[in-house]
């Protein structure tokens, strides 16, 4: 555990750190003195420089996530519309077109990192501009083995930018606010599901010159291609560097940036030694472990629901509609939980209730005979789901210290929870309609053993904690000697860091 932060007042404050964990590339004005001066934060400057960051970050990058969901997940609308008869997906074709994305996002997981090595608004137009004419492109297959091709390709484009977006997230917002900014972030996944639904509902119901299917991936394509300006020009780099910011609030930002990290301005390098001592953390191994058990259920859901719902006996037109509600109330919990889990600074319990109730609605839906109260379960199965992501994602980067070791964390996390689609995107296939018992039982499974996992995670969080109190004092210990609220890099396990439970 790395330590750092003895200070002197609010205006003055020095930063030691032990050989093995000082940061290499650590941007801090020294006294001769004094050691490294770090300004006051003037709170209502800071609160201005957050609501600006609020109406810039999570709506900008939420919007972009949306459309990657959108393209990654009309697939499941296309197939009622049309498409499994004009490629001829019979036996396990289709959910080789699912598996085939998901081979490719775990491959190209360590795209993550690039948000670090590059400038994050380059990188964010060159994937979206990579994956938006790759989307498109699928209006155009003609066969499995195009279509194949498309979904291989589209993997690889995505996963350069949506596992990366809570990390770079991580760079503008402290520990104690980034859950909720992910949860914006990330509710736009169900929000996506619902418009997918609504969407596919509309442009199926006519009748179109091209076929239904080919129309979807084309109006939900080509969006992405003309967004990619907006993500060129209007994404920050970082706090320091917004320039929405008057030179006032930007001082704050950089400030905000040395209480966080050490560094005035993302650096755009990557400490190697941060990478080894994140592959030897439980933690991380924790979180991606529950990653791969939410992802079983997240990856499912959205591509097989509206063929559940075909077969609990609605028409495909009805199906497309009726995914809407569910995935609904799954964006507005997404928001809510991320909220109350950083009011509370209790992710590990929010977590472990979101699991409980997505697990109970896959059990109901697997169970229960009469079709309403199998719609109910998608209720809340998607109700836990969903939420459960968010919170997982935002619980990793609250419990790591530096840059790096928060991306390589979620690189972790990428790799072993994206996995879980295989399984998940296997688990239902044709043979098993109209009940498809077998794949809802396996994703109850998982929740259940999501549920776990995060209990045991939160008892060594909660054990570590203990350890830091006896190290340094407990917080009210702390402030009974008058410590100050600024630290240099005190998110970056300084001695005032503490993992969030």
């Amino acid at each position: 555990m790395a330590t750092a932060g003895e200070h002197n007042n609010i205006e003055e404050v020095t930063t030691s750190y032990p050989d093995a964990e000082k940061p290499e590339d650590m941007q801090i004005e020294h006294d001769a003195e004094l050691g490294p001066i770090a300004p006051a934060i003037d709170p209502v400057i800071e609160k201005r420089v957050v609501r600006k960051l609020d109406r810039r970050l999570p709506v900008l990058t939420g919007f972009m996530f949306l459309l990657s969901y959108l393209d990654r997940s009309n697939i499941g609308n296309a197939q009622i519309a049309g498409m499994k008869k004009d490629l001829h997906l019979d036996g396990g074709k289709y959910a080789w077109l699912l598996t085939i994305f998901y081979i490719s996002y775990t491959l190209f997981e360590f795209q993550a990192l690039m948000w670090k090595v590059l400038k994050p608004h380059q990188w964010a137009a060159f994937t979206m501009l990579a994956w938006g004419v790759i989307a498109t492109c699928q209006s155009a297959t003609t066969s499995w083995g195009g279509m194949m091709a498309c979904r291989f390709l589209l993997g690889a484009a995505e996963a350069g930018f949506g596992p990366g977006i809570p990390y770079l997230l991580s760079f503008f917002y402290s520990r104690r606010e980034l859950g909720f900014r992910c949860g914006l972030f990330l509710s736009c996944a169900p929000l996506a599901a619902t418009f997918a639904g609504a969407l596919a509902y509309g442009i199926t119901s006519g009748h179109p010159h091209i076929a239904n299917w080919r129309l979807l991936f084309l109006v939900e394509g080509l969006p992405t291609i003309l967004f990619v300006p907006f993500a060129y020009f209007l994404l920050p780099d970082s706090p320091g560097e917004a320039k929405f910011l008057t030179e006032e609030e930007r001082a704050v930002a950089k400030a905000r940036s040395l209480r966080r990290s050490g560094e005035e301005v993302t650096t755009h390098k990557i400490d190697w030694k941060d990478i080894g001592l994140t592959l030897l953390d439980p933690k991380p191994w924790f979180t991606a472990l529950m990653y791969f058990s939410c992802n079983v259920s997240y990856s499912s859901l959205p591509v097989f629901l509206p063929t559940i719902l075909e077969d609990m006996g609605y028409s495909s037109v009805n199906a497309q509609g009726l995914e809407a509600p569910p995935f609904f109330l799954a964006f507005l919990v997404t928001i809510f939980s991320t909220w109350v889990a950083d009011r509370l600074e209790q992710r590990g319990l929010v977590i472990a209730v979101l699991s409980t109730i997505g697990a109970v609605g896959y059990v109901i839906v697997a169970a229960a005979e009469p079709v309403g109260v199998r719609y109910f379960g998608v209720f809340l199965a998607a109700s836990g789901v969903f939420p459960a992501i968010g919170n997982i994602l935002s619980w990793v980067l609250n419990n790591q210290g530096s840059d790096t070791r928060r991306g390589m964390a979620m690189v972790m996390l990428n790799l072993i929870g994206q996995c879980g689609p295989f399984l998940g995107t296997n688990s239902f296939p044709s043979t098993d309609s109209p009940r498809y018992a077998r794949g809802l039982w396996i994703c109850a499974a998982f929740m259940f053993f999501n549920l776990f996992l995060c209990l045991c995670l939160r008892t060594l969080l909660a054990y570590e904690n203990q350890k830091l109190d006896r190290q340094y004092g407990t917080k009210q210990e702390r402030q009974a000697n008058q410590k100050a609220d600024f630290v240099v890099a005190e998110e970056n396990y300084g001695e005032d860091f503490r993992y969030m439970l």
